[in-house]
Order: C-alpha cells, then sequence, then structure tokens
C-alpha cells in the first residue's frame, strides 16, 4: 500500500486541475490590468494643434474629484474643414432599414459601429460618438448589445450628407452643420443647406432669459451626479464648436464631471448654446495619427471594462487638413 494520498499519475493530474482553476481566476485579473495600464497617462496636455482648425487639451483634476476632461476646439472656417456623419442603412447599402428584433414597429436606421472603424472606413481625421440610441443592454461582458454591424434607432435628427437618417423626437434638440458654421435647433428640421446634423439633450448658458422649450435647464442641473459627458458647444455665430468630453466610470482616475461643471468650463471658453450627446460608456473621442491609424484619446470603457470601445448607433467626424509646417 502506498504513502502517499495519491500516485504520481493522479498527483500531476490533481495539479493540472488546480492549475486551470486558478488561471481561470486570474486571467480575467491580469486582463483587466493590462485594460488599465492602457488608459491615457493621467498628465495634462496644454492646448496644441491637432490639424488644421483643431486643438485638442487634456485636463486634469483632483478636486472635488478626479476628473480627466478633453476638450477640442474646431474652427468651422478653417480650410479643407468638412463635418461628416454617420450614413443611414439605405445611403450604405442602397434598400431600407432593416428590422433584426422583436421590437416590429422600430425603424433601424444605422447599423452599430465602433467611432474608430468610422473613423477609419471614412477616412476622417477626428470623430466623436453622437446621438443616443436603443436597443441597447450592458449586462456582462459577453452579453452585450449592440454588437457591429447590429441595427439600431437613433432619437432625434440626424442628417449624413444632406439626406435624412433619422427623424425628430421630443425634447432633442439638433446640431445642424450649414456650410462654415453650425445652429442648435429646436425645431423639428434643420435650416436650409444643413448638409450633416446630429442630436442630443440640449440646455442654454447664455445670461439672456431662456427661449421657449428651454426650461427644462434647471430640472437637469438638480442631478449633480458626476458622469462621462459628451457635450458640444457654439459660439454666437456658430463658427467655432467646442466638444468636451469626460471620461467616467473609472475610480480613481476618472469619476465624470456635472453637466453644470461642463456649461460652466465651456461658457468660460466663449459657447453659449449647448447640446448633451450620449455620454456614459458610448463617450468616445478618436483621431487618425501620423500612420493614418486611429487613436483613442480619451479612457473608453465598455461592460466595465477599461479600454473597450462601445459600438454605437452613429457618429460626428471632421476631414481636416494636416498641420501647415
Amino acid at each position: 500500500m502506498s504513502v502517499w494520498p495519491l500516485r504520481p499519475r493522479e498527483c500531476l493530474r490533481e495539479c493540472f486541475r488546480e492549475c486551470l482553476i486558478w488561471m481561470g481566476l486570474l486571467a480575467p485579473l491580469a486582463l483587466y490590468g493590462v485594460r488599465l495600464s492602457e488608459r491615457s497617462v493621467s498628465k495634462p496636455v496644454a492646448v496644441q494643434p491637432l490639424f488644421e482648425g483643431i486643438t485638442y487639451q487634456r485636463i486634469i483634476e483632483r478636486s472635488p474629484r478626479s476628473q480627466v476632461l478633453h476638450l477640442l476646439e474646431i474652427d468651422l472656417t478653417a480650410t479643407g474643414l468638412k463635418p461628416f456623419s454617420t450614413p443611414g442603412i439605405g445611403q450604405q447599402q442602397g434598400n431600407a432599414a432593416i428590422n433584426t428584433t422583436a421590437d416590429k414597429n422600430a425603424v433601424r436606421e444605422t447599423q452599430a459601429q465602433k467611432t474608430s472603424s468610422f473613423l477609419q472606413a471614412h477616412n476622417l481625421q477626428l470623430a466623436v460618438n453622437a446621438n443616443f440610441f436603443y436597443p441597447f443592454e450592458e449586462k456582462s461582458p459577453w452579453n452585450y448589445g449592440p454588437h457591429e454591424g447590429d441595427t439600431v434607432s437613433l432619437v432625434g435628427i440626424a442628417m449624413s450628407d444632406g439626406e435624412m437618417v433619422s427623424y425628430e423626437h421630443p425634447r432633442y434638440s439638433t446640431l445642424c452643420f450649414l456650410p462654415g458654421r453650425a445652429e442648435i435647433v429646436f425645431e423639428d428640421f434643420c435650416p436650409d443647406g444643413t448638409m450633416q446634423a446630429v442630436a442630443g439633450q440640449s440646455f442654454w448658458i447664455s445670461p439672456e432669459p431662456l427661449p421657449e422649450g428651454r426650461e427644462f435647464l434647471e430640472t437637469q442641473f438638480e442631478s449633480p451626479k458626476p458622469y462621462a459627458l459628451n457635450i458640444a458647444g457654439l459660439n454666437a455665430d456658430g463658427t467655432r464648436l467646442w466638444l468636451l468630453l469626460s471620461d467616467g466610470k473609472q475610480p480613481l482616475y476618472s469619476e465624470g464631471t456635472t453637466l453644470e461643471e461642463a456649461a460652466l468650463r465651456l461658457k468660460a471658453e466663449g459657447a453659449t448654446d449647448l447640446v448633451q450627446l450620449d455620454g456614459g460608456g458610448s463617450t468616445t473621442l478618436v483621431i487618425e495619427d501620423e500612420m493614418g491609424e486611429p487613436q483613442i484619446l480619451n479612457a473608453v470603457v465598455h461592460t466595465k471594462i477599461p479600454g473597450r470601445e462601445r459600438p454605437v448607433a452613429n457618429h460626428l467626424g471632421f476631414f481636416a487638413e494636416p498641420l501647415r509646417p
């Protein structure tokens, strides 16, 4: 009779089984650690030009909480600068929207796509996520939707190259791009001459009285909860656009910012009208790097995994000229 509890072969088998168990437990932690290490370095970046008419700044704050902010200033009159929004399914495929869900009444206007994929597919120099959308679920790292290629519905107006992609939604306003300028409108249509448009929740920060339909500003500010935000702001004549993206949902790195904080910061820059685009895990800022490849500038997070990019319904992008020597 052997004095060993297990024979050598059984011992090796048991050790191998234990190793597999530990590897299964530690692998997600290792992957999470790698994702954390790939986040943007938490160092401020002074205002610097990215392309002709586009500058970028990274702002780091530790009070009243950890915040990492990304501020873009875009001169809409710059030579060669042109906005572009995600085409509808009909524009891309030459047919009507395809419905792939159980909700037969929902119209699917676009196919979900990562912002980096959108930038690369259309040879853009800058892109961010845009409209709110549905359906959406985020149950686990392996159980979420939409995936890239899934058909989705947009909330609010969207327009690409003069073609309507999605129509109005109550209480959502539209960022309409015309030649050399943009407007934020509450009407159910953009001004004549609009070629690109995206939509979100708008609020007013001008010292003048609130125009009709904008009374819900104070209601929005009642909730001070910080969040990952994507805010677009315009100056008075609509020739200058600011995009403020706040990293969030990542304790000790960046917990997000509030709408009021974002509004005050953009007001200080010169913005008089704002629209809040989709935020949270959808918040994504991508540029074309020197090699012509997509480079994500913010710390994206999806299904609670830092560094994982979310497929979203549509985007706002820009063609821009390289910096002149």
